[in-house]
């Protein structure tokens, strides 16, 4: 036993530290860190070390776990003055878009691949759901405008939430004896209960942390996370839906002033790390190379039948209310990424015995790998061709060791890039609120503490300090400035995000 156990620990090690080993790699080169997560399993497996791995039932359950860890850290890194704008066209993408594309894909598998109607749709259901994961390790590396980057995460968010319950709804026979209007209502349901039993559990995590006095600063995170975790499971003990509870408790904790709060969100961070390894790698352990070339034609038609028709209708349908441009749709339909998620809720037909299940599981990794590197990789370029790319944008630092929490205080980043009106601007005519300063520029690799008549170049990259209450001031006169110059308020520019 003790062996077998100290042979576990090693292999287990040696995976986790190549796998971080790959993230610096797959940077370099351009890949998406998920492949390469997921050839590290297929490399340890049966075709490739030996290790025999075929239990759907303990990847399911582990699977979930880790999509819970993925999503609560996302909840908890998003900022409600971004998120607040852009909720009303997620939460449409991810329930309205979600139906429009199941439906897209079912009836193009079911014409063109001979699939009943069922399994059909089940094709459809699997596929909808964009993935946290995939969107949240790949958009971050991006500088892109801060609606889209919210829009996209927030639906990664919450789209888990109806896509699982539907593929439950599909893979069992639940459906038999029931009119679809109370399938309808069951969902509606689930989904409002969830989001409101998140809230409830977000803040109550709020008010306990808050004046909680716990002996370890090493406590508070464990605690939020824990209160992620738990508002999960609320909800799935209140028969509601506990994916949409974990990121609504998230996004509560995350935009409360809580205690070690930098501390939190690298806790919460490195758990969402060792959650997308350990899935990705588990999922590939799973798969079966040799059965996956029949996969192969299958998973080209449905991926192409998904990134050229039901995700750019679900996108038009989805934000026909909102004051979205065309360029700006053409990238939301390109940028709807499928990780780990798909393949995950593939696993759930795949337990319950559901005759053609085998197929969809193979299908799905091939598609996955084929539609991940092929879409992932080429996120940036399509950017820039559709001219939406935003190198100027803000991003925010995490200094654990700095006093900031005390101060209430963040600091933020933001890098000069060739064009911007910013060049060539002095930083008292920069005029940022009282509560904000530039407290360091860095310039060709060397640093200095700036003055009122420091000139800004291209490719200064600036520190700067802002207290809470004015955060959001402070980015939307950089924004101005970088737009308009240092006399943007004579333009009418104010910095406030075009497409809202």
């Amino acid at each position: 036993m003790t062996d077998r156990l100290d042979s576990a620990l090693l292999i287990g090690a040696a995976v986790l530290l190549v796998a971080v080993g790959a993230v610096r790699l797959s940077t370099r080169l351009g890949l998406p860190s998920l492949l390469v997560y997921l050839a590290i399993g297929v490399a340890i497996g049966e075709s490739g070390l030996g290790i025999r791995f075929d239990d759907v039932e303990l990847t399911r359950a582990l699977g979930f776990c880790a999509l819970i860890v993925i999503i609560a850290e996302g909840g908890l890194t998003a900022r409600w003055s971004t998120l607040r704008p852009v909720l009303g066209m997620a939460a449409t993408l991810a329930t309205v878009g979600v139906v429009v594309s199941i439906g897209v894909v079912g009836v193009v598998v079911h014409l063109l691949l001979g699939l009943d109607w069922r399994l059909a749709f089940l094709y459809g259901a699997v596929l909808s759901s964009t993935d946290a994961a995939a969107v949240f390790a790949t958009l971050r590396w991006l500088r892109l405008p801060r609606r889209l980057v919210a829009t996209l995460e927030a639906e990664s968010g919450m789209n888990d939430a109806p896509v699982v319950l539907l593929v439950v709804l599909l893979s069992t026979s639940s459906l038999a004896g029931h009119v679809w209007w109370h399938e309808v209502l069951l969902v509606g349901y689930e989904l409002v209960a969830g989001a409101v039993l998140g809230f409830g559990v977000g803040m109550l995590g709020r008010w306990t942390l808050r004046r909680a006095a716990l002996p370890s600063s090493g406590l508070y995170p464990i605690a939020a996370v824990g209160f992620t975790v738990l508002a999960y499971g609320v909800g799935t003990v209140s028969h509601a839906s506990g994916f949409i509870a974990v990121y609504v408790a998230g996004v509560v904790l995350g935009n409360s002033r809580l205690p070690h709060r930098q501390a939190i969100l690298g806790f919460a961070d490195g758990l969402a790390w060792i959650a997308q390894i350990g899935l990705f790698v588990l999922l590939g352990l799973l798969s079966s190379p040799g059965q996956l070339e029949h996969a192969l034609l299958p998973a080209v038609v449905t991926g192409l039948a998904l990134l050229f028709l039901a995700r750019p209708l679900s996108v038009l349908v989805s934000v026909a209310g909102f004051r979205v441009r065309l360029r700006e749709q053409a990238f939301l339909s390109w940028a709807g990424l499928r990780g780990a998620v798909p393949i995950v809720l593939a696993t759930i037909p795949l337990s319950e015995g559901l005759p053609g299940a085998g197929r969809l599981f193979d299908t799905v990794f091939v598609l996955v790998v084929i539609f991940t590197l092929v879409q992932a990789g080429t996120l940036a370029p399509v950017a820039r061709r559709l001219r939406i790319a935003a190198p100027a944008e803000l991003t925010e630092l995490r200094v654990e060791t700095a006093p900031l929490e005390r101060m209430q205080a963040d600091l933020l980043q933001l890098e000069i890039p060739p064009g911007s009106r910013l060049v060539g601007v002095h930083l008292d005519e920069l005029r940022l609120p009282v509560g904000a300063s530039v407290t360091l520029v860095s310039r060709d690799g060397v640093g200095f503490v700036p003055g009122p008549d420091t000139r800004l170049k291209v490719g200064d990259s600036l520190l700067i300090v802002a207290t809470a209450r004015v955060r959001d001031e402070v980015e939307r006169r950089l924004r101005a400035v970088n737009r308009r110059g240092r006399l943007a308020r004579w333009f009418g520019e104010h910095g406030a995000d075009r497409n809202k």
